[in-house]
């Protein structure tokens, strides 16, 4: 299992097995842990595998909190990269349907429909976890690997096109993050992955992702994958920041998402921009995609069908030629 360590105001100390974790944040909860699989340093009191000692609260009234498995990871690649997870005998991990790269013979997988991070579930709350996953685009079941075997066994799953993959500790977001449609990789079993609305209208219509998105919640590590470098900015409180809409790849449940035009009729018709700007306000931390996927197969249809277009121009395929006649 993996070895802890503690920061109390800089004081660092360490390594701890998983109970002195334990027994050392019931006396003390007010500092920071870490441990292999975290990407940074976390507050004792965010951390689902110590809470015995933190008691977290519910994630809704009267519902518990969800417990996911503690893994460990590593992430392989450059431009086309792949995340391996390390699974401890009874841990698991969930991910969307054709992310496996490979696994050891000892790890089991099993087809989940719905939520997978609720295997418990009634056939109702399946149904309606399945629909959720629907309205999304996605497929109606997840696929589950299981380590059945003895010791240390890993399972991989590939990013779908060249990008970067994002370990994400939901503890330190808040236990929730928004994230873009197809953004999800895989978690940590008891992670769960479910829809987020769009309010307003404009932001549904014209915010890049439509209406609905996905919202991962839960205490425990997820991936998702981003197209191209990968930005991660902290937004303080009222700070707001101008982005593609297609270049939003996620974003803290605190951050605010809105719409704004780009300018006068001029820029929206031959700027090439589009006609709107995802207008991200803080406080809270958001991470943005250098290459969209959208972007990327836009431009592999326009090298293939000849004539190309300008890049979120909304007359797509019209370009000023054709509107006032090419002279010959």
């Amino acid at each position: 299992m993996s070895q802890w360590y503690f920061d109390y105001g800089g004081q660092r100390s360490g390594p701890f097995n998983h109970a002195e974790a334990v027994a050392r944040a019931r006396q003390n909860p007010d500092g920071a842990v870490w441990r292999d699989g975290f990407p940074q340093w976390v507050a004792i009191r965010h951390v689902a595998e110590l809470a015995e000692s933190t008691a977290p609260a519910a994630n809704v009234a009267g519902a518990p909190p969800r417990v996911a498995h503690e893994i460990d990871y590593r992430i392989v690649g450059g431009s086309m990269q792949f995340v391996e997870v390390e699974l401890d005998p009874g841990e698991g991990a969930v991910a969307e349907a054709g992310a496996m790269m490979y696994k050891d013979p000892s790890i089991q997988m099993e087809t989940v429909f719905g939520d997978a991070s609720q295997p418990r579930g009634g056939f109702l709350s399946k149904l309606a976890g399945a629909g959720k996953r629907l309205l999304t685009g996605e497929s109606l079941f997840m696929t589950v690997f299981t380590h059945g075997g003895s010791g240390k066994a890993r399972v991989a799953f590939a990013a779908p096109f060249p990008g970067t993959i994002i370990p994400v500790m939901l503890p330190s977001v808040g236990g929730q993050l928004i994230c873009q449609k197809d953004s999800f990789l895989c978690a940590a079993r008891g992670v769960g992955i479910s829809i987020f609305f769009q309010q307003k209208i404009l932001t549904g219509l014209f915010g890049g992702e439509g209406f609905i998105m996905q919202k991962l919640e839960g205490d425990g590590l997820a991936f998702v994958h981003a197209g191209g470098t990968v930005v991660d900015r902290q937004l303080a409180p009222g700070e707001s920041l101008h982005v593609d809409t297609g270049c939003v790849v996620a974003f803290e449940a605190s951050v605010g998402f809105d719409v704004q035009r780009v300018g006068g009729v001029k820029t929206m018709l031959f700027g090439g921009e589009g006609m709107f700007f995802a207008n991200l306000t803080g406080p809270g931390r958001v991470w943005l995609q250098s290459l969209p996927f959208s972007r990327l197969a836009g431009r592999m249809l326009a090298a293939g069908g000849g004539r190309g277009k300008e890049e979120g121009s909304v007359l797509g395929g019209i370009g000023l030629g054709a509107l006032i006649g090419d002279d010959d």
